[in-house]
């Protein structure tokens, strides 16, 4: 007879199970993965992304900082979810974006939403800043890296605050600095040149917001995980906020885009 078999005692009974399963359950949480049962698929790090965004680029101006990106997620080589919002709002005073696997995306908006979420909950006025939180991604991207399965993603976190402008880049092995404009995926290479060459510190909304879409829009051109439907987001003294999305105007007439007479082996042919 087992314990729990015992005649006349309903709640030993009810007790010894409760037992049974605690300690059962507790067994399986603390299984290391080379002990998974068997027929149990293994636990696996993510080796490569699936799901991916493209570029993100950030820069600052007069009032504050701004962001831009597409809203396209591609499914390997497939141009799969083309609304998906790659700009989250952490705070009132912060923005983050970013480019690479959009699950792990996820994943960081849930760990600095909770971040944000103790700020609300301690209710003594405090509230966590860019730096903090640029600083505090870092971290866990670093951390994250050492464990052998990083979050694969390139994030902006840009954000205003007491008077200052902040954009800072942080990537999936946590090399994080700072600087007045910032680019992920192939608008590191694309963008960047033409923000060197156009942008200056007291650009006017305006500006800024017309600089940046000539910077998606050459993307749109030349990186084929990349699309003309955008959303741009900026953080200043009134706070941060994103904006719908929206279709920028592209034009293919340029001679370099079409097939000149001679065909491929012409200058400016495809």
């Amino acid at each position: 007879m087992m314990p729990w078999e015992e005649e006349g005692s309903r709640e030993k009974t009810v007790a010894w199970r409760v037992l049974v399963l605690v300690a059962l359950t507790a067994a399986e949480a603390s299984m290391m993965p080379w002990e998974a049962p068997a027929g149990a698929a293994p636990v696996q790090h993510t080796t490569r992304p699936i799901v991916t965004g493209t570029s993100v680029i950030g820069i600052k101006y007069k009032d504050g900082v701004m962001l831009a990106a597409d809203t396209l997620a591609s499914y390997g080589t497939l141009a799969m979810f083309k609304d998906v919002e790659r700009i989250h709002k952490v705070s009132d005073s912060c923005l983050i974006g970013a480019g690479g696997e959009y699950s792990d995306f996820q994943k960081i908006q849930q760990v600095l939403d909770r971040l944000t979420s103790e700020d609300r909950n301690m209710d003594d006025g405090h509230q966590t800043s860019p730096s903090e939180i640029f600083h505090y991604l870092r971290a866990v991207m670093y951390q994250r890296r050492n464990k052998m399965n990083p979050l694969w993603n390139h994030v902006l976190v840009a954000g205003f605050k007491e008077g200052k402008s902040f954009l800072g880049s942080v990537d999936l092995i946590g090399t994080a600095f700072e600087d007045d404009f910032l680019a992920t995926g192939f608008g590191s290479y694309l963008a960047i040149p033409i923000l060197r060459k156009k942008w200056r510190p007291d650009l006017d909304e305006g500006e800024a917001r017309a600089l940046l879409e000539e910077c998606l829009r050459v993307l749109f051109y030349r990186d084929c995980r990349a699309l003309n439907k955008i959303r741009l987001a900026k953080a200043t003294a009134e706070g941060s906020v994103i904006s719908d999305p929206y279709t920028l105007e592209t034009s293919w007439s340029a001679a370099s885009f079409q097939t000149v007479k001679g065909g491929l082996d012409a200058d400016g042919g495809w």
